[in-house]
């Protein structure tokens, strides 16, 4: 059902929609920490603690089909490739896996089970010593132009890795550290049309930009905890941030919690809403992980609203963990 509340503004005009999948009564939903839509315009929740990761719903919101239980040790990421491929990145699982859109395992990157060398300690990425392989604690990938693979490999190391169509590891860059180039959780990633990497430098509260192979060519910093970010055809960048109430150990709740933001390329703002003030309301949110359009304009936003919020007592588990918003 849309709310009659307006967000954004402009070209970039939106309406909540406060019911926009349908989860059966016998299906436990968890929380939504990625979300992707197939050239079916079906929305594929990569949905952790909930009775299996991949739920697949139709166009209208009906619940089709899930699947993957028993292979992913903690469900992060989800990538939908033009060819349909789905990317699923199990951080502490250490890998990431390409699939079907039935759920037939094509690829895997990495070792199950097996971190790289960074010398992290506790999963606390201000321990990490040097950066290191593939993978330690993934977190996301995109797909690029070029059919290349870019993985954040975010949590317990500060890397971002190409890898071939293939699998194949092409290259890998970064350091832990605030530097230009240097990481602290890079834990999204996108690539535009031209094959500038963007990712999302969470702790540093920044997005940055490399050429293909790595090259640094700026920073933007109007950003909140960014977590993940998505192109549309034009290249304007949406970008889901996680804000600074939510999700750390040292809340601010003066400075703004979850919202969206949507830039032009050129890095001008767009539009913005959110800023945790009310969670529960349509239009706002307490911990927005990851960001989706589907080819009507409409944007998907996912939380992780149990993990990083009821966790820590900033909300009750009900809080929504997924919100779609109807372009006007």
């Amino acid at each position: 059902m849309l709310t009659e509340d307006v967000f954004g503004n402009g070209d970039f005009v939106y309406r909540a929609d406060d019911s926009c999948v349908a989860v059966p009564a016998d299906i436990e939903f968890g929380e939504a920490v990625g979300i992707a839509v197939d050239s079916r315009q079906r929305l594929f929740v990569f949905n952790r603690g909930g009775t299996e990761p991949v739920m697949v719903f139709d166009q209208e919101g009906n619940f089709e089909k899930m699947w993957g239980a028993g292979q992913f040790v903690r469900p992060h990421g989800i990538f939908i490739g033009p060819d349909d491929s789905v990317y699923l990145t199990d951080d502490q699982g250490h890998t990431v896996r390409k699939y079907t859109t039935d759920g037939q395992l094509l690829m895997t990157l990495g070792t199950h089970g097996v971190p790289s060398n960074t010398g992290v300690e506790n999963s606390n990425y201000r321990t990490i010593q040097h950066p290191g392989p593939p993978f330690n604690l993934p977190t996301n990938l995109a797909v690029a132009p070029d059919g290349s693979l870019y993985v954040s490999d975010g949590y317990g190391n500060c890397c971002i890795h190409r890898f071939s169509p293939d699998g194949d590891l092409l290259h890998s860059w970064g350091s832990s550290g605030i530097e230009l180039g240097a990481f602290q959780i890079p834990h999204g990633i996108g690539v535009d049309q031209s094959g500038c990497v963007v990712v999302a430098d969470r702790e540093n509260s920044r997005l940055q930009w490399f050429t293909p192979d790595g090259e640094f060519i700026e920073q933007w910093t109007d950003t909140a905890r960014p977590c993940n970010v998505y192109f549309d055809e034009h290249d304007n960048l949406y970008v889901a941030e996680m804000g600074w109430h939510a999700g750390t150990p040292d809340p601010q709740p003066d400075e703004t919690g979850g919202r969206v933001s949507i830039f032009r390329r050129d890095g001008s703002l767009l539009a913005r809403w959110g800023g945790g003030q009310n969670p529960y309301d349509a239009g706002d949110f307490i911990a927005p992980h990851d960001i989706w359009l589907d080819t009507q304009g409409n944007l998907y936003v996912s939380e992780v609203s149990i993990s990083a919020g009821a966790a820590r007592g900033l909300v009750g588990a009900d809080c929504p963990s997924l919100q779609k918003f109807v372009k006007q």
